[in-house]
């Protein structure tokens, strides 16, 4: 999700809510702590320079049970770090602390910002051998391929 799309759905919100991959939420009492900008400038495993640009939030939760953080809020530190840092309409990458630091995505359903899992992954396949995966349809697997595994034949 990127930063405009966060800021307008904040905007008809009560209350702020983020749901982890798991369905449970984090807890009420959370503080956004940071607001950033981070770029990221790489090689790939096949020699390719890349650069990837984020908007970075960071959650974090104390036992200060007597704050919440209203949207209003956090529009005004969004508004106040697109002024001082300079935010680009980037996506949104999330931190939370799980058993270490983890990095979330970020999507919305029914006013809760979901917190979706995010895949490392070889940005260069094609130039490090990698072979992909042929996708096969198992209707179009017949029972007469030489493929096929048949009752009694001992390959199940």
């Amino acid at each position: 999700m990127k930063l405009s799309t966060f800021k307008k759905h904040l905007e008809g919100l009560d209350t702020i809510a983020f749901q982890l991959p798991n369905g449970n939420l984090v807890p009420s009492h959370f503080h956004v702590t940071e607001v950033g900008a981070i770029s990221k400038k790489f090689i790939d495993c096949g020699g390719t320079v890349r650069a990837e640009n984020v908007i970075n939030f960071q959650l974090w939760e104390a036992n200060d049970y007597d704050h919440r953080l209203h949207p209003e809020k956090l529009i005004h530190i969004i508004e106040l770090s697109e002024k001082t840092l300079g935010l680009q309409d980037h996506e949104i990458e999330v931190e939370y602390q799980g058993e270490s630091i983890s990095k979330y995505g970020l999507e919305i359903e029914n006013d809760v910002f979901k917190l979706t899992t995010k895949q490392t992954d070889c940005l260069a396949k094609d130039a490090c051998g990698i072979p992909e995966k042929k996708k096969v349809k198992l209707a179009d697997i017949s029972a007469n391929s030489q493929n096929a595994c048949t009752p009694g034949s001992g390959c199940c």
